[in-house]
């Protein structure tokens, strides 16, 4: 408080100091030239202290409220404060301590502006993406509906065809709108996990069951890193962790190399902890693209990856359950190597023996 004071009052007590210099300067050559100095002394000490007490009253006021009014007024034009926040403290007439505040202030407010850019471009970025995803199936199905609607509908044939197009491309839609709808509860939190305790290893096998058809299709071999002979139990909400599972495996799938692998590890990464691999010898992904590879409809490919399908939203979807699951997902990469996803999970109590 007291280096406070001390700033604050420091201005008005030297220009003060100075002002009532000068005027027992010129008073006391005054007296003295007048040889009644040894009389009005007295008074003389009288007058420099009240003109000391009276320039120092006049000028703390003066400089305080002139600050105020100049300075509020700049926050206020700028809106860099609240008016209340001028109310809430002493008003210091330190100007080192004003331009400081006011600079720290501006530093602030240049970087909520910049982060108001970066987020308006990436607003206007996704927008675009979404239309482009909602725009190509809602094309293709009016295509083959009017196609239909102009007569195609007699051949039997190539209307059975046509219509099989065009549920194709509504059931598209409807895995677009559905990942929509998930990846906006899983960020506004509304979305609730069932945490349960379940053995990872059976779950890798499950997808790896559901999945097993697809990969055959571009004999790509899915497999353990070694044989697990005991089960590994973790906590989570199992059905989304099987999503993230699926999610991470269809990709390996897609931009994989025929004839490859996709590998899946379990290790033990810290005392309660477990790392999930998931393994490819695949195309991998250059390093500019890693950092964007969880952004919504972020595609490193743009036209091979629309032609392999997906709603564009997977990698998102994954981030955003396993930071609800309060973990970290990792990514690494080597173009024309493979690339490596890992997540964490908490470790759950062993079975107890019957």
């Amino acid at each position: 408080m007291a280096i406070q004071l001390r700033k604050s009052y420091r201005f008005a007590f030297r220009s003060s100091l100075y002002i009532t210099s000068a005027l027992a300067i010129a008073g006391g050559l005054f007296l003295y030239f007048e040889d009644t100095l040894h009389t009005y002394w007295p008074w003389y000490v009288f007058f420099i202290l009240s003109s000391f007490l009276i320039c120092f009253a006049i000028l703390q006021i003066r400089v305080e409220k002139f600050i105020y009014r100049r300075i509020k007024q700049i926050y206020d034009d700028v809106s860099l404060l609240e008016s209340t926040s001028f109310t809430s403290g002493p008003i210091t007439t330190d100007m080192k301590t004003l331009t400081s505040e006011i600079e720290k202030f501006a530093k602030d407010k240049k970087i909520e502006i910049d982060t108001l850019k970066i987020r308006e471009e990436y607003r206007k970025e996704f927008l675009g993406n979404v239309s482009h995803e909602l725009k190509t199936p809602l094309f293709t199905v009016q295509g083959y509906i009017h196609t239909l609607l102009d007569g195609a509908s007699e051949d039997k044939r190539v209307r059975k065809k046509y219509l099989q197009r065009a549920a194709k491309g509504v059931e598209r839609l409807i895995y677009i709108i559905k990942d929509l709808d998930l990846i906006s509860k899983l960020e506004i939190g509304e979305l609730h996990l069932e945490i349960e305790r379940f053995d990872i290893i059976e779950l890798i096998q499950n997808v790896f069951d559901l999945l097993e058809m697809k990969a055959s299709k571009k004999r790509i071999s899915l497999v353990f890193d070694m044989v697990y002979k005991k089960p590994i139990y973790v906590k989570g909400d199992m059905e989304r962790i099987q999503q993230v599972l699926t999610n991470l495996l269809v990709n390996s799938i897609k931009y994989g190399h025929e004839d490859g692998t996709t590998e899946v590890s379990v290790e033990n990464l810290i005392k309660n902890k477990v790392i999930i691999r998931v393994t490819d010898n695949g195309e991998g992904i250059e390093e500019q693209h890693l950092t964007r590879l969880f952004e919504r409809f972020y595609r490193v490919d743009k036209s091979g990856s629309r032609r392999e399908g997906g709603s564009g939203l997977g990698l998102a979807i994954v981030k955003h359950i396993i930071e609800a699951h309060n973990e970290k997902i990792y990514v690494e990469s080597v173009v024309d190597v493979g690339s490596e996803f890992s997540f964490t999970l908490e470790k759950a109590e062993e079975a107890p023996a019957s």
